[in-house]
């Protein structure tokens, strides 16, 4: 039996680790939005599928008994056509789905839900970091007046896509200190994130929340009907069966 994992984030690396040591036999899928990923401890497959035909395909070329989809809580284009797969073809399929991050004391958090629905919030003439991403870059190209900043892993391809925009390139994970000395450099009026969960990429809202910095926060797309474990122990557990 063999497990198609889709991954692209750090816990489905963990989930991988810990199912190679079990022994259980598995393949590793990533979307490739990413140009240099880090190294995988089992076979990897790099790029979409196409399409759900093609997904299919791929499944019955390669054997797939099972699927556990760990991709990012964001990449719901994946995690919708996956679940609807599987559920048709009565597939076992589980999805991890880490808890998002809760508002403290100290936050100065506004949901959004929408990208296009910063420019409601954001002045004219005020500095945004964008922490969301190239590949939903252009929904931010109403923020015009404004200094966009959007951190990506990769130097950019082409430019900006709008004007008042940058990049600036940094690969995670980055300590809170380092944020804080980041947005204070740059004069950081706004911080932009999707609320992806994690102890990884939280310090940029400790940073924020420290320098008084406010937050939009992109609500998560909603999860479709399917087995759903939030710790990487249970997603293991139930895998490695």
């Amino acid at each position: 039996m063999t497990l198609l994992l889709l991954g692209g984030t750090g816990d489905g690396k963990r989930i991988a680790t810990r199912l190679v040591e079990q022994g259980v036999d598995l393949i590793i899928s990533l979307a490739g939005a990413t140009r240099s990923p880090d190294a995988m401890p089992a076979p990897t497959r790099v790029g979409g599928f196409g399409g759900a035909e093609e997904f299919e395909a791929y499944l019955d070329e390669a054997g797939i008994s099972a699927v556990l989809d760990a991709t990012h809580p964001y990449a719901h284009r994946i995690t919708d056509r996956t679940a609807a797969i599987c559920k048709a073809r009565n597939m076992p399929h589980a999805i991890f789905h880490r808890p998002p991050w809760e508002p403290r004391e100290g936050d100065r958090w506004i949901e959004i839900e929408h990208e296009e629905d910063a420019v409601s919030h954001i002045a004219k003439g005020q500095t945004v970091f964008l922490g969301t991403g190239r590949q939903t870059l252009e929904k931010f190209a109403n923020l015009e007046g404004r200094r966009v900043i959007c951190r990506q892993i990769d130097p950019p391809s082409k430019p900006f896509p709008f004007e008042g925009g940058e990049y600036l390139i940094g690969r995670p994970p980055f300590s809170t200190q380092q944020e804080r000395s980041l947005f204070r450099s740059l004069s950081v009026d706004w911080l932009v994130v999707k609320n992806a969960g994690g102890e990884q990429s939280i310090t940029k809202l400790l940073a924020a929340r420290e320098l008084g910095i406010s937050v939009l926060m992109v609500k998560r797309p909603p999860v479709p009907d399917a087995t759903i474990f939030s710790t990487v122990a249970e997603a293991v557990a139930w895998a490695a069966q």
